[in-house]
């Protein structure tokens, strides 16, 4: 039988903390994005899909120390009628603790004749309290609890209920609002009547809608709960480090990626048709970019497969980075004069390459995306025409990857739909000028993309050698990083 005197962790133990609440009100989907886990549990818009207690921990990132263990517990489905069970089968002068414990040694969560099934009980006048016993169970055994609710719901007596059993166990109890960002939240409401049972600590933590500074809030009021608080201090100070760690490597990921696009070039003979090499390189810049879009959902522990739906799902994420009528939803307009898609060898590319001499010709809008430059007078002399990517592509690029950055960093892992991107969606798709939403002007690419145009080693798609291109764009790739930051 677990202790009646426990109330708070010990200073070097993890917190034991159960995650209890009625069914459907998304504890899994709160432990999915804590985790950071996408496969936590099962998550399904139905009553009643946690059945048995689940348990996971959370741990330094440097010192693989356990810092909180953390409880799934089952859906409490018939609280009222446990209360009416308690009322008139335990003495009321017995504390909380006593008429939990009475309640699991009556052994009724089966029913009289022990049976599984709710029909069964009923039959015999019994409720069945199996989900409401393993709740309990995980409570007695538990330093503190969440208890989740589902800011949609409307205050109603089942809830009260389910809050006084908790109250029973003896130890703290932080009430969680869950998708807080929908437009029918009754958060006031809830508030009130927590207050009106001594719970007056409560915090907003949407699984889907994610925002990090929400978890740090829960944290820290969970911390001010606690006699011995260590362990969560821990916790909060390593995951702000992580996060911002991981911030920093995303967007060396992007910046590495657009390094490798810039230097990307391909000789041709001046008389030659430029169409099967431009499709040819097309190719490579939109397998490099779903790469590159790969390795920023795993930085982000989110996964392209079929048990959760991620953002490339999205169709903003699927369209051709060639197509002119992508530039024109974001707001980038190439130079004067110039097709969608393509431009002069004027401009960007002059300051970048030093040498060009602005003879380049547009290429149209079926060669989108690629500039063609004469080079230097070598070129012009040798018949030699050289071609990139231009620069609007690239702005095009960088501000997708960037979008898609902050989109990660707003979507819980308890997002199951890909309609469940809650930032930036209706920015990518709206046919309205977006220049204020690129990270530079399209006529002044940074000038670590600059050198790259005259550094074709550095791009693996020049030359195939991806370990060695990558090492040459390094510091490159450090120093771009840093002018992605939003």
């Amino acid at each position: 039988m677990p202790s009646a005197n426990k109330s708070t962790t010990a200073s070097d133990e993890p917190l034991k903390l159960a995650v209890v609440g009625h069914t459907n009100t998304g504890k899994t989907s709160i432990l999915r994005t804590l985790l950071r886990d996408v496969y936590f549990g099962e998550v399904k818009n139905e009553a009643a899909t946690t059945r048995h207690v689940e348990r996971a921990q959370i741990s330094d990132s440097q010192t693989n120390e356990a810092l909180v263990t953390l409880y799934d517990t089952p859906g409490l489905e018939d609280a009222s009628g446990l209360m009416d069970w308690l009322e008139d089968n335990t003495a009321s002068r017995r504390d909380g603790i006593e008429r939990l414990q009475q309640f699991l040694a009556a052994d009724i969560s089966y029913g009289a004749t022990g049976a599984d099934s709710l029909e069964s009980n009923d039959a015999y006048g019994y409720n069945d309290y199996s989900q409401e016993a393993k709740v309990i169970r995980q409570l007695l055994a538990s330093d503190m609890a969440i208890y989740v609710v589902d800011a949609r719901e409307p205050v109603l007596g089942k809830y009260k209920d389910e809050l006084a059993i908790l109250s029973w166990a003896a130890i703290p109890v932080m009430a969680v609002f869950n998708f807080t960002d929908s437009q029918d939240a009754n958060i006031d409401a809830w508030q009130t009547m927590l207050a009106r049972r001594n719970l007056h600590i409560s915090t907003r933590f949407d699984s889907v809608a994610f925002e990090f500074s929400d978890e740090m809030v829960l944290w820290q009021n969970l911390a001010t709960m606690l006699t011995h608080s260590e362990m969560i201090e821990q916790l909060m100070q390593r995951r702000t480090e992580d996060w911002a760690q991981l911030y920093d490597e995303a967007n060396i990921i992007i910046a590495d990626f657009l390094l490798n696009v810039a230097a990307f070039v391909h000789e041709i003979s001046y008389g030659d048709d430029p169409m099967p090499v431009l499709q040819q390189m097309q190719g490579a810049v939109r397998q490099s970019e779903r790469a590159m879009q790969h390795k920023l959902l795993n930085s982000y522990k989110f996964y392209d497969n079929a048990v959760a739906a991620t953002p490339l799902e999205l169709q903003a994420y699927q369209q051709d980075p060639f197509d002119p009528e992508l530039l024109k939803s974001y707001g980038i307009r190439t130079t004067s004069g110039a097709a969608a898609g393509a431009l002069l060898g004027l401009g960007v590319d002059a300051a970048a390459l030093g040498t060009t001499l602005g003879l380049g010709a547009a290429l149209g809008g079926i060669a989108g995306g690629l500039l063609s430059n004469t080079g230097s007078i070598a070129d012009k002399l040798t018949g030699v025409k050289r071609l990139y990517i231009d620069p609007a592509t690239l702005t095009l690029l960088a501000t997708r990857a960037m979008d898609l950055l902050a989109a990660l960093r707003h979507r819980g892992h308890a997002a199951t739909d890909a309609t469940q991107m809650l930032y930036s969606d209706d920015n990518i798709n709206n046919e309205v000028e977006q220049e204020s939403m690129t990270p530079w002007p399209t006529h002044k690419l940074p000038s670590e993309l600059k050198k790259a145009r005259s550094k074709p080693q550095w791009s693996s798609l020049s030359s195939g050698k991806s370990e060695q291109a990558q090492s040459l764009r390094a510091d490159a790739s450090w120093s771009l990083s840093h002018k992605l930051e939003r």
